[in-house]
């Protein structure tokens, strides 16, 4: 089995802090994305930075205490690659793969959006710079015999079973329906699988995502945001995924839950 873990810690320094190091420790995951590290890796502990028993590669960004994406892996990559040929985005710590025998599994953290804003322009471009090499990358690792999975805060709810309040955040970014069908091109033109809704099609949520405002985490008002997002081939060999949702909102150590997804795979 391959049991891939993807979760935004929400400031990795923090999560530390709060619960992240001794998950860590639990964790049966063979692979670990994170998003919004918002560190340098010479900020970061020891035990977060380079814990023993994992391969690490950080990807911060240019701007200091932003975004940064990392990757965990039991075993070294064959190969690493940071960014995806971007000239904008490259150096803004939003990607990271690495190949490890038989896949590629990725790192992504979309930008988040505000619509009326610059930041929603910032998403709308990265959209459309990100779906071209989605598509080249599923192409090159077809051709080298390979499987593709991208994990991560992708900062969109496709459908409205992957938003408790979908009716009052159609005109907000994470749920516009340009975003919406930019995440069905994904699926349907590109033909990448969102693995959990394969394999939970009528299930609402599970949220990833909950506000520290109010009670929503409480009364599980969240959205679905975090996706692994894989090749039909490596889809089809998903066997379980789950939603690692804290027991209390006093036990949690971000906003996001870990999205989890074990594959039948023969990787050592």
């Amino acid at each position: 089995m391959l049991t891939v873990t993807s979760v935004n810690v929400n400031g990795l320094r923090a999560a530390a802090r709060k619960g992240f190091v001794e998950w860590l420790a639990g964790t049966a995951a063979d692979v670990i994305c994170l998003q919004e590290v918002r560190a340098e890796p010479d900020q970061l502990p020891q035990e977060v930075r380079q814990p023993d028993g994992w391969y690490t590669v950080h990807a911060p960004a240019a701007a200091k205490g932003r975004a940064g994406v990392s990757l965990y892996t039991r075993r070294e990559p064959d190969r690493v690659r940071t960014g995806f040929g971007s000239q904008e985005f490259d150096g803004s710590g939003r990607y990271v793969e690495a190949d490890l025998p038989g896949v590629t599994v990725a790192s992504l953290y979309l930008p988040s959006g505000e619509v009326g804003t610059a930041k929603q322009g910032e998403k709308t471009r990265f959209m459309d710079e990100f779906l071209p090499y989605l598509a080249g990358l599923k192409e090159r690792a077809a051709a080298d015999g390979r499987e593709v999975v991208v994990c991560g805060d992708w900062n969109i709810a496709h459908r409205e079973a992957d938003l408790k309040n979908w009716r009052g955040n159609r005109k907000n970014s994470g749920f516009l329906p340009e975003e919406r069908a930019w995440m069905s091109r994904v699926f349907d033109e590109v033909e990448y699988v969102d693995v959990m809704r394969a394999l939970h099609p009528d299930q609402e949520g599970p949220y990833t995502w909950w506000s520290y405002r109010g009670r929503a985490f409480d009364n599980d008002s969240g959205w679905r945001i975090d996706y692994q997002v894989a090749t039909p081939g490596l889809a089809g060999r998903a066997v379980k995924a789950w939603v690692e949702r804290a027991s209390s909102h006093g036990e949690r150590w971000s906003d996001h839950a870990p999205v989890s997804v074990a594959y039948e795979s023969a990787l050592g």
